[in-house]
C-alpha cells in the first residue's frame, strides 16, 4: 500500500528497494481456493473433529467414502498441515539415549539368573490419556517377577526414575541392574544413584528388545487387564486404577 504506482520521482524498482520488498509481491495476485477444495477442507474439520487419530491414510478413505470423491493422499497432507492438524498418536519415544552419555554392555548373556535381588530390570511405557500422554516406569525382579518399584510421570525426565530406584533401593539391592539404553538410564542422576550404591549396571544393545522381556510382559498385562478397559480423562484417574492394579 505503501509504493505509489504514479510516482514520477522513484521507479517501482526503487520504492521495492527502499521499502525491502520483493517486487514479486507488487505483482502478486492471490488466488482464492476453489469451492471444491474448501468442502474437502471442511470434511477434513469434521472428519478429525469427531477421530482425532486420523492420519492422512485414513482421511483419505473419509473423504473418499463421505463425498464420493478420489482424493490425492499428497492434497490431504497439505491441506491438514495448512489447517495445523496433526494426527493423535505416540510420537514421543521412550528409548533414546542421551548425546555424550556412556553406554554399558549387556551382562545377562550365558548369566544364570537363580535367585531374587540378583537382577532387577527397569523400562517405561506411555499411556494414552484423552488430552495426552503419561508415562510410566517400573522395576521389576528379573527372578520373581516382582515388581518392586514403579512411578507415574507426564513427562520423559529422569527425576521420576530415580525417585522409582530410591525406594526400590530402600527395601532391597541388586546385584546387576538391566535397563535399555534411553536418556532416563543414561543421565548422571540415575548412574550416580546405581555406583553409590555398588550395583552392576547392564543395558540392552540397540534393537535388542527380548533382553528386556519380563518387562514388556508386564507391559502387556497391565494394558490388557487394565489400561485398555478405560478412557483417562486424566493422570489422577490412571494413577488410581494403576495403584489399585498393583495390589493384585
Amino acid at each position: 500500500m505503501m509504493i505509489e504506482t504514479q510516482n514520477n520521482l522513484f521507479s517501482l524498482r526503487r520504492q521495492c528497494q527502499i521499502l525491502s520488498v520483493s517486487r514479486q509481491r507488487l505483482y502478486y495476485q492471490p488466488c482464492p481456493m476453489s469451492k471444491e477444495t474448501l468442502l474437502v477442507m471442511d470434511c477434513i474439520d469434521r472428519a478429525f473433529t469427531a477421530r482425532p487419530v486420523l492420519g492422512v491414510a485414513k482421511m483419505v478413505k473419509v473423504i473418499e467414502r463421505q463425498m464420493g470423491i478420489r482424493v490425492n493422499p499428497k492434497c490431504v497432507r497439505r491441506l491438514m498441515r495448512k489447517m495445523g492438524l496433526m494426527a493423535i498418536y505416540p510420537k514421543p519415544r521412550t528409548s533414546i539415549p542421551a548425546a555424550g552419555q556412556q553406554k554399558y554392555p549387556c551382562l545377562l548373556g550365558g548369566l544364570t539368573i537363580d535367585r531374587p535381588d540378583q537382577v532387577w530390570c527397569s523400562d517405561i511405557t506411555y499411556i494414552r490419556l484423552r488430552n495426552g500422554f503419561m508415562y510410566l516406569m517400573a522395576i521389576l525382579d528379573y527372578f520373581s517377577r516382582y515388581v518392586v518399584s514403579w512411578s507415574l510421570s507426564n513427562s520423559l525426565d529422569s527425576l521420576f526414575c530415580v525417585d522409582a530406584l530410591e525406594e526400590a533401593l530402600s527395601r532391597s539391592r541388586p546385584q546387576v541392574f538391566h535397563s535399555d539404553q534411553g536418556k532416563q538410564y543414561t543421565s548422571t542422576k540415575f548412574i550416580d544413584v546405581l555406583n553409590q550404591s555398588d550395583i552392576a549396571i547392564s543395558m540392552s544393545g540397540k534393537g535388542r528388545c527380548f533382553d528386556n522381556i519380563l518387562v514388556e510382559r508386564l507391559w502387556r498385562t497391565v494394558k490388557y487387564e487394565t489400561i485398555y478397559l478405560h478412557e483417562y480423562a486424566d493422570g489422577h484417574a490412571l494413577l488410581d486404577d494403576v495403584q489399585y492394579f498393583s495390589l493384585f
